[in-house]
């Protein structure tokens, strides 16, 4: 029935696209030359609503293709020359050509009155294509990203995830402020568009750039809102409640108060309707604000990455200083709590941002799973079923100080912090079968821990320009503290049973009860310091150096809670300090001329590893590790930005990695008995050759746009977790150090109008493989992993009062196994959602989402499909429509739940997670700005 429904959808969509066959062409000039990318408009007669509109070439011609035989009224502009308008009557099987069009410059005293009122829907002005946001029409209350859903050019996913000329939007500002950090949603889905008057779309330069001022090609698509001048005195915003069927309440607030120096926002939500701050959603949402350092990247050196990558890690902790996002997107029920306040001082030489957030959850998530560990001679699978309650409540302050001391010097100073406490309780039961698929053994578990978290990270940057252009010094230092402390209670019981097929040795596995008292520390300090040499115009040498020095401490007691006297088992604590010293002294070439980057460099690092491994913090040392590792890294980087439009890059770098502590600490982890983690104090750091290459281009005049890319890494010297699965099946894992093992990934991207300002589309391709080898019982295993994707994405917006958003995504996986290819696993999942909402009266609106996925498995006989109804009807009312009530459905048909599958290393997976089903909502908005819903006569006025 789906396919159905979704060929016909296609067939529609064909007729609609091809069924036109009427013409309209005509060429632009002045009295001397043409007039290449002018704006030309066609209206529907009547209400002179926007048809279409097309944008004349280098010659000054332009063409209408396709559209419906009737009569329209032909709109041209140029910046500097009258506006032109003509109506062009149809007639019968004739295109119409209106042949060479003189525009006649404007007289100077009337100039500014005729730029006021000819504005073009959408103008390009060097590299920054702009639109008139009140030329594009949305419903009323729609926030800005249903208004980006219709301007050319934009895709937005099902997310809010956003796409401009075919690439990821990385920066929304908003009035070229900040907003709540860089993350582009943030603003999107909380701003109205009726505040909006000019969206522009841009390619901003990177960090790294604006600190040296020399241009290295990197780019990041960007977008500014610029505000309408009433929304830019006073404050606007909306709030909403909601109660529904199954005691379902919800409550939402934001406000937001701008003018040219100070923004002023504040958000809130609290629901029990599994809408998460910890969700996939809501975390992308909100994380703008707690991004480390908003980009600002203290580490000079080879671009943005900085080439210092030590990982930050602490035993168990979670999150950072980022909303945490570990127990995926709207599964099992929650109550969920945020609030934020954000406030922003913007000068031309004094730049100051500030943000506070709050986050509490309470979830329980019930899931059932299946796994299966593949073996060189044999395989078992057990099924999992398990209750998990959660709670974690954040505070998270972030501060931003940026001030231009004068002409020369500019001073940057980042404080981000957090404090936070989460527990965990899970009671599963798991059941062991053999490949007939006999019970022979169960475990039960009982576990629960509790943790408290604080993060301080604060940096300082300085710069300084030198009066030779080009010539730059920059200094830095970095300060980075975590300290984590948990106290967790781990009970697990063991049954063996008989079976009659495939046996193992099981033997007798002793039951775990026992109290786990862990306190782990990172403090980090480091430096960077970089200087810029112009040799000529083009040509810059760079040295540069970075510091980076890491103390980790981990402190672990385990007492057995079998007797009352709880004696500590020393074979399982350990009291561990480790130290991390890098050092990296480099310099590099770049050269860059009319849109041409290119760099080469070179840097010696070195980094030392040095641990003492004790039985606890006051006794001796029983082992120490103090090793030493100096390499010479090569970094090469190319980027072109070609004629119209289009862009060319390839880079190569050599990474090498620190290991974690959590790999480093020589303890042993037995929270689960049958699944057994050893750290490993001589872990050397992970060395891979990484090369990236790509190309693309847009079009602005027809906004066709293509994107692809392929990115190839080879690991010389990676770490992984090898296994050493014993007679009775109790695997204990390793992480070593191995030779070997590539990725490979390639993406295509082609975004195309198929009737301007009607109906958008693109397509998507990608292609991944990874190839990972690790040892099991010491034989090889290499599991090679291809992942297929395709997707479509279709924006139909017709009507001013009717609108479409549906995609298509198709992932196949193919999973081999070397020590054992009779276990080979392929599956697929496909995922399809539909999006419509229709004003039905002049005041009433009806919105229907239906997504359908299905995940299948034909070798593990597992094939799950998920449809997905959601609706709802509103009506909007009172002074200046400020007021919304609205009926909603959530789960219309009863079937939501989490389902997932996964193939990594010797394992393959399905997991199903209940999750919040059917209810019906009662809400009301209130809008401190309203909309006015009366049409113009002329929309272009």
């Amino acid at each position: 029935m789906l396919r159905k429904l979704f060929t016909l959808f296609f067939i529609s969509i064909s007729f609609f696209a091809t069924a036109q066959s009427y013409n309209i062409t005509g060429v632009l000039r002045d009295t001397l030359e043409y007039l290449p990318s002018s704006s030309v408009m066609l209206l529907n007669v009547g209400d002179s609503t926007l048809a279409s509109y097309a944008r004349s070439d280098a010659e000054g011609k332009f063409t209408f293709k396709g559209i419906a035989k009737k009569d329209y009224i032909v709109k041209a502009l140029y910046v500097g020359y009258l506006p032109f308008e003509k109506l062009v009557t149809y007639k019968e099987g004739q295109d119409s050509d209106l042949g060479e069009i003189v525009l006649k410059q404007i007289p100077t005293e009337l100039y500014e009155v005729v730029i006021k009122t000819a504005r073009a829907p959408i103008s390009v002005k060097g590299d920054t294509i702009e639109y008139d946001a009140t030329k594009f029409k949305v419903p009323e209350g729609s926030n800005v990203e249903d208004l980006l859903r219709r301007l050319p050019g934009f895709q937005v996913d099902a997310d809010g995830n956003i796409k401009a000329q075919g690439r990821d939007v990385q920066k929304v500002l908003v009035d070229g402020k900040r907003f709540f950090g860089d993350d582009p949603k943030i603003a999107t889905k909380n701003l109205p568009s009726v505040a909006i008057n000019k969206v522009q779309v841009f390619d901003d330069t990177s960090e790294q750039s604006k600190l040296t001022g020399v241009e290295d090609g990197q780019k990041e698509k960007t977008i500014n809102l610029e505000l309408k001048e009433e929304f830019k005195k006073g404050g606007f915003g909306k709030g909403t409640v909601g109660v529904g069927t199954q005691d379902r309440a919800m409550a939402k607030l934001n406000y937001n108060k701008f003018d040219a120096k100070n923004q002023f926002a504040v958000l809130g939500f609290g629901n029990n309707l599994s809408q998460s701050g910890l969700s996939r959603t809501d975390y992308q949402d909100f994380k703008g604000s707690q991004s480390y350092n908003w980009d600002d990247n203290a580490d000079f050196g080879f671009g943005m990455a900085g080439g210092i990558r030590i990982i930050y890690d602490n035993g168990d902790e979670g999150d950072g200083l980022e909303i945490p996002r570990s127990w995926g997107a709207d599964q099992g029920l929650s109550k969920n709590y945020a609030g934020g306040i954000n406030y922003n001082y913007d000068t031309k030489k004094t730049k100051f941002s500030s943000s506070y957030f709050y986050n509490n959850t309470d979830q329980s998530l019930v899931t059932n799973a299946f796994t299966q560990y593949i073996l060189p001679n044999l395989n078992y699978s057990l099924r999992d079923s398990s209750n998990n309650g959660n709670t974690a409540s954040n505070h998270r302050v972030s501060l931003r100080f940026e001030k231009e001391l004068d002409s020369l010097d500019k001073v940057v100073i980042n404080f981000n912090g957090k404090i936070g406490d989460r527990a965990n309780s899970s009671i599963s039961g798991t059941n062991y079968f053999n490949e007939d698929m006999e019970n022979f053994r169960n475990k039960l578990t009982n576990n629960s821990y509790s943790a408290q978290n604080m993060v301080l990270s604060g940096s300082a940057i300085y710069r300084h320009k030198f009066m030779k252009k080009g010539r730059n010094f920059a200094l830095s230092g970095t300060y980075y503290k975590n300290n984590n402390d948990q106290e967790a209670t781990q009970q697990s019981t063991f049954k063996t049973k008989t079976v009659n097929g495939q046996s193992f040795n099981v033997g007798v596995i002793n039951d775990v009860y026992q109290n786990v008292s862990f306190l782990g520390n990172n403090e980090n300090m480091k430096s960077s310091a970089l200087y810029v040499e112009p040799l000529t115009e083009n040509l810059f040498l760079e040295f540069f150096y970075n510091f980076s020095l890491l103390n980790q401490t981990s402190d672990r007691d385990v007492y057995s809670l079998f007797s009352d006297q709880r004696p500590r088992v020393d074979s399982l604590s350990r009291y561990f300090d480790n130290n991390i010293l890098y050092n990296r002294l480099g310099t590099s070439m770049r050269y860059t001329k009319k849109g041409f980057n290119m760099t080469l460099g070179l840097a010696g690092q070195q980094m030392d590893i040095s641990g003492v491994n004790r039985a606890d913090n006051e006794e001796a040392i029983k082992s120490e590790v103090n090793n030493k590792y100096t390499n010479l890294v090569p970094n090469w980087g190319m980027s072109v930005q070609l004629k119209n439009n289009k862009y060319l890059y390839a880079d190569y770098d050599m990474s090498i990695n620190a290991p974690s502590i959590n790999d480093l600490q020589p303890f042993v982890d037995n929270s689960n008995p049958l699944y057994i983690k050893v750290g490993n104090p001589d872990l050397s750091p992970s060395q891979s050759h990484n090369l990236n290459a790509g190309f693309g281009f847009h079009n602005p005049v027809n906004f066709i746009n293509l994107w692809s890319g392929i990115s190839v890494g080879l690991n010389t010297r990676q770490i992984v977790y090898n296994q050493f699965v014993s007679e009775n099946l109790v695997t204990t894992i390793t992480p070593e150090n191995i030779k070997g093992g590539y990725y490979l990934n390639a993406y295509y991207n082609f975004g195309f109008p198929i009737k301007k300002t009607k109906l958008s589309s693109s397509i998507n391709m990608s292609y991944a493989k990874y190839n990972t080898p690790l040892y099991i019982n010491s034989i090889l295993n290499t599991n090679d992993r291809n992942t297929y994707n395709v997707g479509i994405d279709l924006t139909l917006t017709p009507l001013d009062w009717f609108s479409m958003f549906g995609n298509i995504r198709n992932s196949f996986v193919d999973s081999r196994f070397s020590i054992n290819e009779k276990q080979n696993q392929k599956f697929y999942n496909l995922t399809s959602s539909v999006s419509t909402q229709i004003k039905v009266a002049k005041k009433y609106f009806v919105n229907i989402n239906f997504d359908y996925s299905q995940y299948v498995n034909k070798a593990q006989n597992f094939n799950n499909t998920l449809p997905l109804l959601n609706g709802s009807v509103h009506r909007v009312f009172g002074k200046d429509n400020k007021n919304e009530l609205k009926l909603s459905v959530f789960d219309a048909l009863k079937r939501n739940v989490g389902i997932s599958q996964m193939s990594v290393n010797n394992m393959v997976s399905n997991s199903v997670t209940q999750s919040l089903s059917r209810y019906f909502m009662l809400s009301y908005t209130y809008n401190m700005r309203g909309n006015n819903t009366q049409m113009k006569k002329n929309r272009w006025e």
